[in-house]
């Protein structure tokens, strides 16, 4: 003969589980807007990276041809797919000056970090520094 004990489980009621989620909510609330520097400039790297392969592959360019390039085929860079073209990558590139002796390639955000109306904006030249010209 087996006798069944009843045995307590614990557990937690719907409304516990409801109070824990609001305070986990409002801790968000108040920790995002501290994150939100860290985000923006984490997702600066990206553009810093991409700028130094540019400069890497227009450098390997002009010793090859003793001229910088207008064309990214002709460097064998090929942009990473962005946000908008269900990719990962958060800036768009294009090479806005190049000649015999300097280039200039600029790294355009697509999307607002910070939500302030203000897109981040990365240079770089034959200097091979990248320099942020706009702050988001």
């Amino acid at each position: 003969m087996k006798y069944f004990i009843n045995k307590k489980i614990l557990s937690f009621n719907l409304q516990e589980m409801l109070i824990v989620l609001a305070i986990i909510g409002i801790l968000l609330l108040i920790a995002l807007p501290n994150l939100m520097p860290l985000i923006t400039k984490a997702k600066s790297v990206e553009a810093q990276v991409q700028l130094k392969a540019i400069y890497n592959a227009e450098k390997q360019y002009y010793f090859m041809y003793s001229k910088y390039s207008s064309n990214f085929a002709e460097i064998d860079f090929e942009a990473p797919k962005t946000v908008k073209e269900n990719g990962s990558a958060n800036y768009s590139y294009e090479i806005i000056q190049s000649s015999d002796t300097e280039f200039k390639v600029k790294a355009t955000a697509l999307t607002d970090f910070n939500g302030n109306g203000v897109f981040n904006v990365w240079e770089i030249d034959q200097n091979g520094v990248p320099k942020q010209i706009i702050n988001d």
